[in-house]
């Protein structure tokens, strides 16, 4: 089990294995239905991935399907979970709002239903919601891009996606920190949806309209890899500090080749890992083990002075 501590673990991305292939071989205790966002994305990968591997460890079937932030198709994945009698859903919920009537109909099933990562704007029917501190990474990251570009700077900002809080969680804590330096402007933002191809666009009409920030805040790293590339291509990107969020493999290879200022670690595996365990434990007790139904997950900075200790995906050394 993955623990933190003086060694924080988060098991090595294997893109090479097929995530949504589910179990070659049922197993003797039942199924567990892991929904996530998007595939595509390495964190979200992580996410099913783990989920799938501890699934399987403690004696279940388990599959991995993905939304990809559509709540109609989230909807007809809880409906297969209903139908094929799963024992527990672990899902990445789509839409704060919008999953609110998926996780019910799971719930009023029967189904217990753990969530990751994103949050449901709707206590007291997940029997669980595990996330990151996305607060406490956001504060840290802003510290570190201050710490980076000066204390007086134009910049713009790349957003995800609004249905999710951790969007706005995020760019608030971004905002608390930066607004602390009056000489700190922000000349202009846009959602990019945690999208690398988005992020590259917008960056393009945010660097036409503003050619002469210094310095781009991203809430996570698919976006602040798109802005690298079109800031490289504009030839901007030695003058200008980028800054990521979520400990992406091709994010820490951009802080190796000095095109990323830092990127914010979110612990994905080690929860991914707990909701799991956590809905075997409901299963077999009808306990938890929470004192409430939220928990949070501090997250980790990687810089350039410890890049060198992210020794495999998702996998940093302390």
């Amino acid at each position: 089990m993955f623990k933190t501590g003086k060694r924080l673990l988060i098991a090595a991305l294997a893109v090479s294995a097929p995530l949504l292939a589910g179990t070659a071989m049922a197993q003797d205790k039942g199924l567990i239905s892991i929904i996530v966002n998007d595939t595509s994305n390495p964190y979200w990968f992580t996410e099913g991935k783990i989920a799938r591997e501890t699934a399987e460890e403690l004696g279940y079937e388990a599959n991995v399907s993905a939304h990809k932030g559509d709540t109609n198709t989230e909807s007809r994945q809880i409906d297969t979970a209903i139908t094929n009698q799963a024992k527990a859903i672990i899902l990445d919920p789509a839409n704060a709002d919008g999953s609110v009537g998926a996780v019910r109909k799971a719930v009023d099933a029967g189904i217990p239903v753990f969530l990751v990562n994103a949050e449901i704007n709707e206590q007291g029917l997940a029997k669980a919601q595990l996330v990151s501190n996305n607060a406490q990474g956001a504060a840290m990251g802003a510290q570190q891009w201050v710490q980076t570009v000066g204390d007086s700077a134009n910049y713009v900002e790349l957003k995800g996606a609004p249905s999710d809080n951790n969007a706005a969680t995020r760019s608030n804590g971004y905002e608390t920190v930066l607004s602390q330096y009056p000489d700190l402007k922000k000349v202009g933002e846009d959602v990019a949806n945690w999208d690398r191809t988005q992020g590259y666009n917008k960056m393009q009409s945010l660097l036409q309209a503003h050619p002469d920030i210094q310095g781009v805040m991203s809430g996570n790293d698919e976006m602040a890899l798109g802005a690298i590339a079109a800031l490289k291509e504009a030839g901007k990107l030695k003058d200008i500090v980028v800054g990521g969020f979520d400990g992406s493999p091709d994010a820490v290879g951009a802080i190796k080749a000095g095109n990323l200022a830092y990127t914010v670690l979110q612990p994905v595996a080690i929860f991914s890992e707990d909701a799991v365990r956590m809905a075997d434990k409901f299963i077999t007790s009808g306990e938890t083990g929470l004192d409430g139904e939220k928990k949070l997950y501090d997250c980790l900075l990687i810089t350039p002075d410890n890049v060198d200790k992210y020794t495999s995906a998702f996998v940093l050394e302390q």
